[in-house]
């Protein structure tokens, strides 16, 4: 079952007139975030380089969630532009605006226009931990075997 929040959301000058994020199926995880760049001014992201893009927006999340912002599958397929912290993370007492870390892994430069489709934003509950040290850890079938130990 969906759980829905309601999530203050504050649109700064330069994102006027850009659709709020939106769910783009019924059963969508991710609301699209778009690039709120100047129409006059599109952000070229040349091959092997990266640039912090603007959304526009700054949200207030309630307590005990998370914003994570995802690569686009299209972008990534089509282009090789990705998000390079996936996911990146808006906590719950940032108010600053929401940016999106694009690299282009592609061999082309890759135009981004304003209203453009960029990421998308996944709205999750939190849960904190607290460490217990312990002199030992319960054994498990894998034990301490790492990268790759579970494919032989």
């Amino acid at each position: 079952m969906t759980q829905t929040i309601t999530i203050d959301v504050q649109i700064l000058p330069h994102g006027e007139g850009l659709p709020l994020p939106a769910y783009q199926t019924a059963h969508a995880a991710g609301l699209d975030l778009l690039a709120a760049v100047p129409d006059e001014a599109p952000l070229v992201l040349d091959a092997g380089h990266h640039a912090m893009v603007p959304t526009g927006l700054s949200i207030a999340l309630p307590d005990g969630y998370e914003a994570q912002v995802r690569p686009r599958s299209g972008l990534a397929a089509r282009h090789g532009v990705t998000v390079l912290n996936a996911p990146g993370t808006v906590d719950a007492d940032y108010r600053g605006e929401v940016c999106v870390l694009l690299i282009n892994h592609g061999r082309e430069p890759f135009t981004i226009r304003r209203g453009e489709r960029i990421a998308q934003m996944v709205i999750a509950a939190v849960a904190r931990a607290e460490f217990n040290v312990a002199a030992s850890l319960s054994s498990t079938a894998r034990g301490s075997g790492g990268f790759g130990s579970t494919g032989r």
